[in-house]
């Protein structure tokens, strides 16, 4: 062989791999997200919240620097507190990441709501409007910068796989 087909036969080894890589990751995207690892549901697009999105009870609160699970409901009734008997055994059971968390009860509308161990919190009309279109009394995680990333259902609340999301999601997380 001469020097310039070993030159084009390196090049291409290198070349082609990447080059078929990128067009496959452009032209099939699908492949990279239809199988994730996580119980929860991704949030996609993901929500961002501001400080005015949230109005809570207690005035020191705030969703900055700490994970935050949102339990989002009209009213309190049994289902919401099923839920947020859940949301304080998950966060009970993280061990030492238990400061991590926060438990978050998110009216959606202005009506009163006391609640013992959690946050107690009322919506802004936009943001009620964003999550509206998920299903009502639903349970959300909220990372430390304010975004709500992934959506549990509720009603079928598997503690056992919450924790494992939020184990490797505080394994990867530097912040929070």
């Amino acid at each position: 062989m001469d020097s310039k087909k070993e030159l084009w036969i390196l090049l291409a080894s290198f070349v082609l791999p990447i080059a078929f890589g990128t067009a496959f990751f452009y032209l099939s995207p699908a492949s990279f997200t239809q199988h994730t690892v996580n119980y929860g549901e991704f949030v996609n697009p993901i929500i961002t919240t501001t400080k005015q999105d949230i109005t809570f009870i207690d005035t020191q609160s705030s969703l900055q620097g700490l994970w935050t699970l949102t339990y989002t409901t009209k009213q309190c009734g049994n289902t919401c507190i099923k839920a947020l008997q859940d949301m304080k055994t998950v966060r009970i059971l993280m061990n030492e990441d238990m400061r991590r968390i926060q438990n978050l009860l998110l009216i959606t509308n202005k009506a009163k709501a006391q609640q013992a161990d959690v946050l107690v919190g009322h919506a802004s009309k936009a943001l009620n409007r964003q999550l509206n279109q998920f299903p009502e009394n639903s349970l959300f995680l909220i990372d430390p910068l304010g975004n709500v990333m992934l959506r549990y259902n509720s009603k079928n609340l598997e503690i056992k796989r919450v924790i494992k999301d939020l184990k490797r999601l505080f394994k990867y997380s530097r912040i929070g």
